[in-house]
């Protein structure tokens, strides 16, 4: 990560409420509101998606909708807890386009990630977390560069000051594979978190 913190903040609260008045992009205006990360401020493991979906929006809390849903079951699974997990995404604002009623989610651009990068720089200065697992390649490639790819590089862990960084899928892509290759699509991300629990032993 290469930009830097555009402001002084040395705790996860403070962070929240500047965020909370964040317009450092366009998203904030068509959002419902900021949708800042979740979970225990001394978390050995942070999982950062892409952006708050429809749900998340709403509620103000990331991963509460379908795709936090296959998160929870594959935490579980892993034998990871998610209440001892710190929960964000790279973008803070929920980017879509209007389909009658429905918001239909839009990939954030690079300026976009770019403009909510001191965000995600300033959630792991606060943590100071052992794990950081990127989900998505929204995520990998903010964090990582852009050559870095999940389906050829997911699992790799990469040493950074003070911690360690790997990529694997968002659990999104899970719902979006045909039934014949769900399940398995499924076993291989929990066998991804499973390698991270194994680190945080």
């Amino acid at each position: 990560m290469t930009s830097q913190l555009p402001f002084d903040a040395e705790d996860l609260e403070s962070l929240r409420a500047m965020a909370a008045d964040c317009t450092r992009c366009h998203l904030y205006r068509d959002a419902t509101q900021t949708v800042f990360g979740a979970g225990p401020g001394d978390a050995d493991l942070m999982l950062v998606g892409e952006q708050p979906g429809d749900q998340e929006d709403r509620q103000g809390e990331p991963f509460v909708g379908p795709a936090g849903g296959v998160l929870d079951n594959a935490l579980r699974d892993a034998g990871i807890e998610r209440g001892r997990t710190y929960v964000t995404n790279m973008v803070k604002h929920f980017k879509f386009t209007r389909r009658g009623k429905r918001r239909i989610h839009q990939t954030p651009n690079r300026e976009e990630v770019v403009a909510c990068q001191p965000w995600l720089e300033g959630e792991i200065a606060a943590i100071e977390p052992s794990v950081v697992v990127l989900l998505g390649s929204t995520a990998a490639k903010a964090l990582l560069g852009s050559s870095f790819k999940v389906t050829k590089q997911r699992g790799e862990l990469i040493p950074r000051e003070g911690y360690h960084v790997t990529a694997t899928v968002h659990p999104s892509s899970i719902l979006r594979v045909p039934d014949k290759y769900r399940q398995q699509s499924y076993d291989d991300f929990v066998s991804d978190l499973t390698a991270v629990a194994k680190l945080l032993d």
